[in-house]
């Protein structure tokens, strides 16, 4: 215990700036109060909360010294682990909470339980087992996190604790990746206080100088501190966010059942004999989903062999192979071109997606990431109608994209993409680029010329979106002022296109 008046060395968790208002500065200098959202904007799975953002805490210290409810302790399946996290609880503890654990008799991997706090600020430890990482068992490390917090988390809510002092579950010890980890621990709270917000008032993550990096780039992920957060975490969401509880999503051990295994749903009818009947609804787990020659596929679909839903279903397949590694994969440099982005609507209430073609080094990135990147902001505009804005002002020969590319792009994105693309407005086009456009939307792909508009100056663009629409590169509004004149903002509105 501290001595008569020395100042105390544990820390009382409602002195620490909560994740919201550790934001407030910056909220109100760029006045976000006045934000607000359009209905035809695509919201984050985890939506803005003032309210639950007021209830987390990120604080770089040792969690022993949190003076709150509950902390809770990573350790081994004996409880008797020797990291730095419970070497410091130990020590400040005191001798009783060794003589309090054995009386557990162990703790398995997942697992949540409880001892008092003793000579801690804190009233109760919760000691959870966090799981040994291997990337070939990787599913099952995960849900085993995830329970490590779900787990510790319940049991708060059931001993009816106020506050809870996280420390990091997946030591080093056992090699779980951080930022991994970091990613099922912020989703599991998120989504925790979301249903049982109102039996917990704070949920403090105290971590490591090493750490704090990693919580700080991923908390804006799953507690956006505004609605401008929200919009731009969006894009850097892994693919598998989990369920409604944050708990790992595994398609292979969802059960389907039919009515009639082994039969096509939907009322589908019978193609015919043989090959022609669509055998693709047959399994979906990972081994029946493992694509054929691709060779003896294109002889199939030449002798007509091959049905039109099963290349559908094929192509959806792969579709979704690249959306999951878009939403896993480090983007942040493509991010980073600021080559491709949402703006406003367009006169007939459109998404519209910017394109500046003078922001993509073609021969200094790699494009195989381009298109990730593409993928992973696109999917969630092309569900609805949506217009492309491309800026070749100013290109070069290293901005130019290739045919092949473009071609692999159209091959590659899902149906939506096509069916929802409105109209292309390529602006301040070249004789070249006119003549390569016409050649590929001839030859190469269909159903794309008519979509495409030949804009050589603003002012004929602003006759389908209105300027305070676009955010436009000042680059692209100084070569149009020199070349074409100042331009007007008020335009009647154009016909549908």
């Amino acid at each position: 215990m501290d001595p008569l008046g020395a100042p105390s060395q544990f820390v009382d968790v409602d002195t620490l700036l909560s994740w919201g208002d550790s934001y407030e500065d910056e909220l109100s200098s760029s006045d976000t109060s006045t934000e607000t959202f359009h209905e035809d904007i695509i919201r984050s799975p985890f939506l803005y909360n003032k309210d639950i953002n007021g209830k987390v805490v990120l604080w770089k210290g040792d969690v022993a010294l949190l003076n709150c409810t509950a902390i809770v302790n990573t350790s081994n399946e004996s409880l008797t682990d020797k990291n730095p996290v419970s070497e410091s609880i130990f020590m400040l503890a005191g001798p009783d909470l060794k003589e309090d654990l054995q009386k557990l008799k162990g703790c398995r991997t997942g697992e949540a339980k409880l001892t008092k706090g003793f000579n801690l600020a804190a009233r109760f430890i919760i000691h959870t087992v966090g799981p040994k990482y291997k990337s070939r068992y990787r599913t099952a490390a995960e849900s085993s996190l995830y329970s490590c917090y779900r787990n510790a988390l319940q049991l708060a809510k059931e001993q009816s604790m106020s506050s809870v002092g996280f420390c990091v579950i997946n030591s080093a010890k056992r090699g779980y990746p951080l930022e991994d980890a970091t990613h099922i621990a912020l989703r599991t709270v998120r989504r925790f206080l979301e249903i049982h917000g109102e039996t917990i008032e704070k949920v403090v993550f105290a971590v490591s100088e090493l750490e704090e990096a990693t919580y700080q780039k991923l908390l804006p992920l799953y507690f956006p501190r505004s609605l401008k957060e929200e919009s731009r975490s969006l894009p850097y969401l892994p693919s598998d966010i989990g369920n409604a509880e944050g708990e790992p999503v595994v398609p292979e051990r969802q059960i389907r059942i039919s009515e009639k295994p082994g039969a096509p749903e939907d009322n589908q009818e019978e193609e015919g004999e043989g090959l022609g009947v669509d055998i693709s609804f047959i399994g979906s787990h990972a081994f029946a989903r493992m694509e054929g020659d691709i060779d003896k596929q294109r002889k199939l679909i030449l002798q007509g062999q091959l049905s039109e839903a099963a290349l559908q279903k094929q192509h959806q397949r792969n579709y979704n192979r690249w959306l999951c590694q878009a939403r896993s994969e480090d983007l942040s440099d493509i991010a980073s071109l600021k080559a491709l982005y949402q703006t406003g609507v367009d006169n007939c209430g459109r998404t519209v997606m910017v394109v500046v073609g003078r922001n993509i080094p073609v021969t200094l990135i790699d494009m195989d990431k381009a298109l990730l990147y593409f993928i992973h902001v696109m999917d969630h505009i092309a569900v609805k109608e949506y217009v492309l804005v491309y800026f070749h002002t100013l290109t070069s020969e290293y901005n130019h994209l290739d045919s092949d590319f473009l071609k692999k792009l159209y091959d590659v994105v899902d149906v939506k993409y096509k069916r929802n693309l409105k109209a292309v407005y390529f602006v301040h086009p070249t004789f070249r680029s006119k003549v390569s456009t016409w050649f590929f939307t001839t030859f190469s792909v269909s159903g794309l010329k008519d979509k495409i508009h030949h804009v050589d100056s603003l002012n004929q663009l602003f006759s389908s979106i209105s300027p305070e629409q676009i955010d436009f590169p000042p680059f692209v509004l100084e070569y149009d002022a020199r070349e074409n004149g100042p331009y007007y903002t008020s335009y009647p509105p154009s016909p549908d296109l």
